[in-house]
């Protein structure tokens, strides 16, 4: 793994539009913005409807929910997971 690389992990929505559990990134920067990660993941992704899905959805970084993305700075290394919101009855 580069210094620069994440794992994403997808969940529920975010795993069914991708098809994928999990993905290797590598960060355009060595101080990328949580904030950014999203633009990122859908260019990876186009046409998937994953924007949508992002939008409603939360982060964790290394298993710790996020509770403001712009204050979280991506380094290399980190596992980010994709929490999407689950409806049930």
């Amino acid at each position: 793994m580069s210094k620069l690389e994440i794992t994403v992990l997808y969940f529920a929505a975010a795993s069914t539009a991708t098809g994928l559990a999990e993905q290797s990134i590598t960060l355009p920067a060595p101080q990328y913005p949580l904030s950014s990660l999203s633009g990122l993941l859908v260019s990876l992704h186009p046409d998937v409807g994953l924007d949508k899905i992002l939008q409603s959805s939360q982060w964790s970084v290394n298993a710790e929910m996020v509770d403001s993305v712009k204050e979280v700075t991506l380094k290399g290394g980190e596992e980010v997971a994709v929490i999407c919101p689950v409806s049930g009855g």
